[in-house]
C-alpha cells in the first residue's frame, strides 16, 4: 500500500494524523450533510481509492461492495476514466449546452444504440433525480395529463418532484411538492400485499391492483407509470415474470406514457446496457445517471422516444440546464463504453451473478436463520434479514432509528470491522461491488458477510 497524494500535491502517508484532524475539522465545521443531523455525525475521513478498495487515513482498507453510492460500477481511479477526464481537460474544459460537442453527441449516439428499439434521442441531466423530473415533465406535456403513478418502497431523487414520486420514509418531511403523483403497490413476493402463493399470483394480482388504481384515478388524467425496472435501495426486488410487460401492456391500453428509472441498475449492473432489456419490455423514457461514467462527473439523462421527441419538433421543450451534457461528464460516460467493450464488463457480470453470487448467498441462507430470503441478479442483491423465518419479523422495525436500529447496526459494524464497506438498508443488508470485481475479492466480500450474518443470528428469536 503506497502513500497517497495531498490536497496540496504533496505525498502524505497513511497516520498522517494532523491531515485527518484537518480533514475532520473542516468537515464538522463547514460541510452540511444529507438525510443528517448534523451534530449527531462524524463521516470516516477517506485518504484514497483505486479500484474495489478504499483507505482512510489511518490506513485502514475497506473492500467497497456498496460501489460508493451504487454508482462507481469501474472502480475508483480506472486509469481509462481518468485519461479520458484529463484529455477532455486540456481540450475543451466545459461548454454550454445550446451548442453542438463531439462528445456530448457521441455519449447520446451510444447510449441511443444501446438502448431500445424506437429510441430518438437523449436529454443529458446532472444526475438521476432531476432525470427523473425532466421524464415527468417530457410525460406531461406529451400527453395534456398532469398525473403520475409511481409504487411505494421506491426511490426516484429528493427534488420536488422526485422526492413526491419516492415511496418511502424520505418523503414524509418533505410534504406533497407534486399534488399530481399518486402512489401504488408493487410486486413482492416475500411480503406480498395480495396474499399471493406464486409469482404468477403475485404478477397477476399486482397488475389487477394497478389497473383498479388507474381506473379509480381516471385513465385520462394520468401521464405516466415510473418505476424502477429492478427496485434498488428499497430491497432489490426483481419483477416477476411478466409484470414489466403486463405494465406496458396497460400503458398502450390507456394512452400512459411508462418511464424506467434505471439510476441505480442501469449501464450493466444486471449484466445488461438497461435492466428493462432482460424483462423483454420497452419503455417511453428511461432515465439513467450512477453507471454511465462511475460518477466521476456528475451527469445523468433521458433517453427519449421517437414519439415524444416529435411532440418537442416544432414547440420548444420548457427546461433546460447550465450543465447539461457536460464535456468531462460525456467524455468518462464515452470512456464508459469503450471500457465495458475492452474488458467484457456485461459478460463477467452476467458469469459472476450466476456462478458465484446466487449459489454462495444460497449457500449462506441454509445456514443462517436470519436470512429470510436472497432477491437478486448480476451484481446487486439482497438478504432480507429476519427474527423468525416463519412470521417474517424482520430483523429491526420498518425505518428503525436509535436502540431499534441496534441489531441492524451491529451487523454493518461486524462487516466494517472485518474491512468490508457495505450496502444496507432498514433489515436487509446489500451488495453492489463494483462491476470490475475481481472472482477473489467477490469471495473474500462474502465470506466477511458470512462471518457477520453471525452476528444478526444472535438476534434470532424463532425456532
Amino acid at each position: 500500500m503506497s502513500d497517497f497524494v495531498g490536497m496540496n500535491g504533496a505525498a502524505e502517508s497513511f497516520g498522517d494524523t494532523a491531515a485527518q484532524r484537518e480533514v475532520r475539522a473542516n468537515d464538522r465545521q463547514y460541510v452540511f450533510h444529507s438525510w443528517s443531523a448534523q451534530d449527531a455525525i462524524d463521516p470516516l475521513p477517506i485518504a484514497k481509492g483505486e479500484g474495489v478498495r478504499f483507505w482512510d487515513y489511518d490506513g485502514n482498507e475497506f473492500l467497497d461492495f456498496s460501489s460508493q453510492l451504487v454508482n462507481l460500477s469501474l472502480g475508483h481511479q480506472h486509469p481509462g476514466m481518468v485519461r479520458a477526464i484529463q484529455d477532455q481537460v486540456g481540450r475543451l474544459a466545459t461548454i454550454q449546452p445550446a451548442v453542438a460537442n463531439d462528445v456530448r453527441g457521441e455519449l447520446a449516439k451510444r447510449i441511443v444504440d444501446a438502448s431500445f428499439e424506437g429510441a430518438r434521442s437523449v436529454f443529458f441531466t446532472n444526475g438521476g433525480a432531476d432525470a427523473n423530473e425532466y421524464a415527468i415533465r417530457m410525460a406531461r406535456h406529451h400527453t395534456g395529463r398532469s398525473k403520475v403513478l409511481a409504487r411505494y418502497r421506491s426511490y426516484h431523487g429528493s427534488t420536488a418532484t422526485a422526492i413526491t414520486l419516492t415511496g418511502e420514509p424520505r418523503r414524509w418531511a418533505n410534504g406533497t411538492l407534486d399534488a399530481g403523483v399518486v402512489h401504488f403497490m408493487g410486486p413482492y413476493l416475500y411480503r406480498s400485499a395480495f396474499y399471493a402463493q406464486t409469482p404468477e399470483e403475485e404478477t397477476e394480482r399486482a397488475l389487477a391492483h394497478l389497473e383498479q388504481t388507474i381506473q379509480f384515478e381516471g385513465a385520462n388524467t394520468i401521464a405516466a407509470i415510473i418505476l424502477e425496472t429492478v427496485t434498488g435501495t428499497n430491497g432489490v426486488l426483481v419483477p416477476p415474470p411478466g409484470y414489466l410487460p403486463g405494465v406496458r401492456a396497460l400503458c398502450d391500453k390507456y394512452g400512459i406514457v411508462m418511464i424506467c428509472d434505471e439510476v441505480m441498475v442501469g449501464f450493466g449492473r444486471i449484466g445488461e446496457w438497461f435492466a428493462y432489456q432482460a424483462f423483454d419490455v420497452k419503455p417511453d423514457l428511461v432515465t439513467f445517471a450512477k453507471g454511465v461514467n462511475s460518477g466521476y462527473v456528475p451527469l445523468g439523462g433521458v433517453v427519449v422516444s421517437e414519439a415524444i421527441h416529435n411532440t418537442f419538433a416544432k414547440i420548444p421543450f420548457p427546461g433546460g440546464l447550465t450543465y447539461s451534457g457536460h464535456p468531462l461528464a460525456c467524455a468518462s460516460g464515452v470512456a464508459t463504453f469503450d471500457i465495458y467493450e475492452d474488458e467484457g464488463i456485461l459478460e463477467r457480470v452476467r458469469d459472476l451473478g450466476e456462478r458465484v453470487v446466487a449459489p454462495r448467498l444460497a449457500e449462506l441462507a441454509a445456514r443462517h436463520p436470519s436470512v429470510g430470503e436472497v432477491r437478486g441478479a448480476g451484481l446487486i442483491w439482497s438478504l432480507e434479514l429476519v427474527r423468525d423465518r416463519e412470521s417474517r419479523e424482520p430483523l429491526v422495525p420498518y425505518n428503525a432509528a436509535g436502540e431499534a436500529a441496534a441489531p441492524m447496526a451491529a451487523v454493518v459494524k461486524a462487516c466494517k470491522d472485518a474491512g468490508l464497506w457495505p450496502f444496507a438498508h432498514f433489515n436487509r443488508l446489500q451488495l453492489a461491488p463494483p462491476l470490475i470485481i475481481s472472482e477473489a475479492d467477490l469471495e473474500r466480500g462474502l465470506g466477511i458477510i458470512d462471518a457477520a450474518l453471525g452476528v444478526a443470528d444472535t438476534f434470532y428469536t424463532g425456532q
